[in-house]
């Protein structure tokens, strides 16, 4: 199993299947784009496979994430699905994504074997997701959430980021749209991932602001501690239930005692945490002819090395030389 020094174990594991995005978050990425990685550089899916493989038969990992970038431009996802879906230990299977695909692929996506989705949605308002994203593709990430719960993919949980001075007021708004819809809302406080370094946590919507703005039109009951176990969001009861809200407050409220994630980038990069400075390279090792015992041997070893904790209290933090778009989400 994948176990650090403070008796941590990993049994999720968020596969980045790709660096690329058709959107251009500004919490993310700079308008013009970013130098994406060469096919080269990465994964095939075959490689993507083994190592899933490897993970879920040899290491004890129970859950798996695909993620990006935007998960949906690769061209061979819907067979990685099937082919992780056929393995003797079947993990659970969920994508991480800005929805904008998911019309055309929610079907086929479920059919090969996928269990739910996380969509990106920050705005009910299409000119305040223009201005956040630099596209105009507001009525299609609606279009493939509705897709993906018809599909089966449920629940379809929502994440939200706040932005001051965009969209910091549509709190209320955005639980009272994803009740109605049957949708499970997840507010995420703004991280320093973004390839700009431009993140200032004076700046960034907090846990507290998410939940005041919340109080003002619902009443939240907090769901029983021990029912988060290693989940990053913090859960609320909404008036009185059956519905919930969730806030993942990684920096005002981390949660690193009970992490149970490891992360494998689009390159074949093994990361122990999504602000770690340090890589640990298995696709130099697949491409060498390493048996599945060696790579197994070289993922413990750098898991066993995981920090405590993220740093991000430090004085001394710096933000991943590399953007969340290429770590993964």
């Amino acid at each position: 199993m994948l176990i650090d020094t403070y008796g941590r174990v990993a049994t999720d594991l968020r596969v980045s299947l790709t660096d690329r995005c058709n959107l251009r978050c500004a919490y993310c990425m700079p308008e013009e784009g970013l130098q994406w990685l060469t096919k080269p550089e990465l994964l095939t899916d075959d490689e993507i496979v083994r190592l899933i493989r490897i993970a879920v038969t040899g290491l004890g990992v129970t859950e798996v994430r695909f993620t990006g970038g935007e998960p949906l431009l690769r061209p061979g996802l819907v067979g990685i699905v099937q082919r992780c879906a056929e393995l003797a230990h079947r993990p659970k299977m969920s994508l991480t994504t800005n929805g904008i695909g998911l019309r055309r692929t929610a079907s086929a996506l479920k059919e090969a074997g996928l269990d739910r989705v996380n969509v990106s949605l920050d705005t009910l308002r299409p000119d305040v997701f223009k201005t956040l994203t630099r596209r105009d593709r507001h009525h299609d990430v609606l279009d493939g959430m509705r897709a993906a719960h018809e599909a089966g993919l449920a629940p379809v949980k929502v994440n939200t980021v706040l932005m001051p001075g965009l969209n910091d007021d549509e709190a209320p708004e955005l639980l009272a749209w994803a009740i109605e819809h049957g949708y499970e809302l997840r507010f995420i406080e703004q991280m320093p991932l973004d390839a700009q370094h431009g993140w200032k946590r004076d700046d960034m919507i907090t846990a507290g602001d998410i939940l005041a703005s919340l109080a003002t039109r619902f009443s939240l009951t907090p769901e029983d501690g021990d029912s988060r176990g290693s989940a990053p969001a913090e859960r609320w009861i909404v008036d009185g239930g059956p519905h919930r809200v969730g806030v993942i407050a990684s920096v005002t409220r981390p949660f690193c005692a009970a992490c149970d994630r490891t992360r494998l980038t689009a390159d074949g990069q093994v990361r122990t945490c999504l602000f770690a400075q340090e890589e640990t390279d298995l696709r130099g090792a697949l491409r060498s002819g390493a048996p599945d015992e060696e790579i197994a041997r070289i993922w413990k070893v750098a898991m066993w090395g995981k920090k405590a904790g993220s740093g991000l209290d430090d004085p001394s933090f710096l933000q991943p030389s590399r953007p969340m778009s290429a770590i993964g989400g």
